[in-house]
């Protein structure tokens, strides 16, 4: 069990019955009356982000959260399959319950699998992806001294915004929490 007064962010627990990560917490001392925690959390199942103030006495029950190393292998109409390279095991997920996740992800590549009591809820692709420019705009010489940027499509067809000297065939080092290019490679 885990008070509220010892929040961090990110620490996963249960609130209500639900699975919730902390975003953002502040310990608030009045100067009149008692002190209190303002949370803000987000409830992983659903992705709603809620506000609420606690006691820094309320105790919650930490959630275990399992992160499990997968093979992204491929897609078949509106099913993920997924492969655990020790026991073989496959999976299939919808692409409601991926959302996002693999715009910079390849077939063969890793992923982790977070789950809350065997249940599945979220992809996490690894941190930096280098992925390959099919299709990209030649860049235009001139008024370039304010770091101007060019869409380019890379090879799991996600757009990124690069820079002007960046052509078609280029390696890119891309985050994929943000989606933002970082370099070649």
């Amino acid at each position: 069990m885990i008070s509220a007064g010892d929040f961090k962010n990110g620490l996963t627990v249960e609130i209500e019955g639900n699975v919730c990560q902390i975003i953002e917490f502040q310990h608030v001392k009045p100067g009149k009356g008692a002190a209190f925690v303002r949370t803000k959390f987000k409830n992983i199942k659903t992705g709603s982000v809620l506000e609420k103030s606690f006691r820094p006495t309320e105790k919650f029950p930490q959630a275990r959260i399992d992160r499990t190393d997968m093979q992204y292998l491929y897609t078949d109409g509106d099913l993920y399959y997924f492969m655990d390279v020790d026991t073989f095991d496959q999976i299939g997920l919808t692409s409601d319950q991926i959302g996002d996740s693999l715009k910079f992800v390849r077939e063969n590549d890793m992923v982790k699998m977070i789950a809350h009591n065997g249940d599945i809820f979220a992809v996490e692709p690894p941190m930096f992806a280098e992925l390959e420019v099919i299709e990209c705009e030649p860049g235009e010489k001139g008024n370039t001294a304010t770091g101007a940027t060019k869409p380019c499509t890379v090879e799991t067809g996600a757009v990124v915004y690069v820079p002007l000297f960046v052509n078609l065939g280029d390696k890119l080092k891309i985050d994929t929490r943000t989606g933002e290019y970082l370099s070649r490679v």
